[in-house]
This record gives C-alpha cells, structure tokens and sequence, in this order.
C-alpha cells in the first residue's frame, strides 16, 4: 500500500496534514545552485551524498545543475536512484554478504556503479558476484584518515589492497574513498580545518605510493557540508560528497564561519510542519510531531518562526512546547515549523517531501529510498 501525501499540488501550506516533511523550494533551489558554483570555482567534480534525501527527484535536480551523480550507503538507495533515472552511483560504504552483492552486480548491468572494500576477501566475493552476472564494478579503496569508522590504515595497507582489486578480472580500482566523518561538526572553523589538513596528509601520502606501484588514483572522493571548502582546496581530493547542503539542519546551523559567525553558507530549506494538538497551560502546549517525526540523535528540534517558543522534549508522537512570556497567542490547530537537529535521519521518517513555494505547494516527491537499509 502507497501512503497517501499529507498535501495536494496547490493547496496553502497551511492546510497540509502534519506531521510532514516541509522543503522551501527558494532556499532548496538557492543551495543547489551555490553548491555547483562553489564546486566548480575549485575545479573539482560534486558526487551529492543521496543518504541526505533518498530521493530520485532530488538527485534528479542536483545532476542537472552539475553533479556527477550521486553517493549512497546501502544497496537499496542505489536501487531506487538508478530505477529513477540516475545512471552513475557510488555505494560509498562496504558491502558483505552474496545476496547484497549478487543486488549490486545486477545494478551495474544497468548503470556505473562503484563500491568501497577495506578487505581483502571481500574484493574476492565483490568479483565472484560481478563475474557471476557478467557486470563490471568500480572499486575504491577506502581509508581510515581519522573517523574511524570504516577504512584500511592509510599507505601500504591501501597499496596493497588496490593492488588485489587491479588485479580481479570484473574490478577496476577506482581510487580512494577518504572522508572524515568526525570533524563535520567540529565547531570551530580553524578546528575543521586542521582536521582536514591532518586527513589530507594521510590521503596525500597514499596517492603518493599508489602511484609509486604504477596505480592511477582516478578518484580521491570524500567531504561533507562542514569542510567541503577545505578538500575543495587542498588539491588533494577531486571530487566531494557533500550532502546535507541541500537541506541544512539545526546541528550544521552551529558550525562557525571564518570570522567566528554561526555558519550560514546554505539556507535552512527542510522542515517538519506540526500541529498544535494540545494547550493545557499558559506557558505548555503540545504538537502532534514527536519521536516518530523528527529525529532527535543530534538534539531536539528548534522552533523556527516563533519567538520565545521551545521544543522541550518529545516522546512517540508528541513534541512538547514550553512558552515563555514572550510568546506570541498559539491556539489548537496552529501550524508550527520545526527545524530538525539532523535532516538525514529525520528524511528516513516520512514517506513524501512536500515542496512549497509563496506559501503554496507545488510539488510532491516520494521518499523513494524510505527504509532502504539493506
């Protein structure tokens, strides 16, 4: 069974049914195409992280302002890309077991896939699958420049293992897989940056030996929303997987700029639009957006539009107000928007983006990569 939209084309926003996954159309449409100027003043190529939106639609809008295609975690998300159009995917992620492999070895009959290994085995098990299907699969190394997290020990153990995908007869090695996860929110904007610096270093020496072993290093892909600028820079990394961008969320909102700023490169662009369920005192009310709406792994939620309004804490379906004396008069049925604290996660809860502009929807995406977590 299709879950219905919350919302039709043409509607007023005030009248979607909530809890619902709201995007600005304006400020969505103003990241795309900041993100593809900036990419392309660095020269370097843009692969946006589709885990972020697990929407067709989306990276359907993301290549036709300049990306390569796009990056995934799991075999599933590539699935849904390539069976909405999107002919050049890579699962940036390892993937173990016949039956994902066998998935992805029949995906790449259909359109250029890549994959990650940080094992020796399993480039093995990816080339009996590519083998078995008569299907060709881009391989890249990935490294472990200091999320650790996935990822073989920068230089020699990488050589090695490019060496072993050089070698397999479905497999061509495509390069390094380099992302530090762990400085996307590191808060301080020099912070970031020599945490990048540190990783590019790693990444550097590796290419180095690579092509000491006559391995041409095709791609160095990695970056994210907080320190894309800092690989785009480096000369080291050619192409970055940036995903949040599109979106922003209240955790990224807390990076800070060069001048100390709270970071503002990208504009807030997703929200969840509740409803006010509940007003039993003055100073409480409650919305019909809890647990099951927006993620909280990196914090509550923030109110958006209302001054002196705070989203204090949610169970399953409720998320709970706290009013101070500066809040505006909130009546049951009142619309509130709330601003994730991660868009990835909080994207993974809802089955439609409705898409809004001047105060109106105007369009309806799937999220058709929902619950795609194999």
């Amino acid at each position: 069974m299709t879950i219905r939209p919350p919302a039709e084309i043409g509607m007023a926003a005030d009248d979607v049914d909530t809890p619902a996954l709201l995007v600005d159309l304006d400020a969505f449409e103003h990241n795309v195409a900041l993100m593809a100027k900036m990419v392309a003043s660095f020269g370097v190529n843009h692969r946006p992280h589709a885990k972020t939106h697990k929407s067709a639609d989306v990276a359907r809008r993301q290549i036709a302002a300049g990306a390569v295609g796009q990056c995934c975690q799991k075999v599933g998300e590539a699935e849904v890309l390539v069976a909405g159009g999107i002919q050049d995917v890579l699962v940036s992620n390892q993937i173990v077991g016949t039956r994902k492999l066998n998935r992805l070895a029949a995906l790449a009959k259909q359109a250029r896939i890549g994959v990650c290994v940080d094992d020796a085995g399993n480039v093995e098990d990816i080339n009996a699958a590519a083998q078995r299907f008569g299907a060709k699969i881009e391989v890249l190394v990935e490294i472990d420049i200091g999320a650790g997290r996935c990822g073989v020990v920068p230089g020699k153990a990488a050589v090695e293992l490019a060496k072993r995908i050089d070698a397999a007869s479905n497999l061509s090695f495509g390069g390094l897989q380099a992302y530090q996860g762990r400085a996307q929110h590191i808060r301080g904007h020099g912070e970031r940056k020599v945490a990048i610096d540190k990783a590019g270093a790693l990444v550097k020496e590796t290419v180095d030996q690579l092509s000491a072993a006559g391995l041409a290093c095709r791609l160095v892909t990695g970056a994210g929303t907080g320190t894309f600028q800092f690989e785009a820079g480096s000369g080291i990394w050619n192409e970055l997987q940036a995903g949040s961008y599109c979106f922003m969320d209240a955790d990224y909102a807390l990076n800070l700029g060069e001048e100390g700023e709270f970071f503002d490169t990208f504009r807030q662009s997703l929200f969840v639009l509740a409803t006010v369920m509940s007003h039993p005192a003055k100073d409480r009310a409650v919305l019909d957006a809890g647990h099951k709406a927006a993620s909280i792994d990196s914090g509550l939620p923030r109110i958006a539009d209302l001054a002196d309004v705070t989203y204090s804490g949610a169970s399953d379906e409720h998320g709970s107000l706290v009013l101070g004396p500066g809040a505006p008069d909130i009546k049951l049925g009142d619309k509130v928007r709330l601003i994730p604290s991660h868009c990835d996660p909080t994207v993974n809860l809802h089955d439609w983006y409705v898409g809004v502009r001047g105060g109106v929807v105007e369009t309806l995406w799937p999220v058709g990569a929902r619950g795609a977590a194999f």
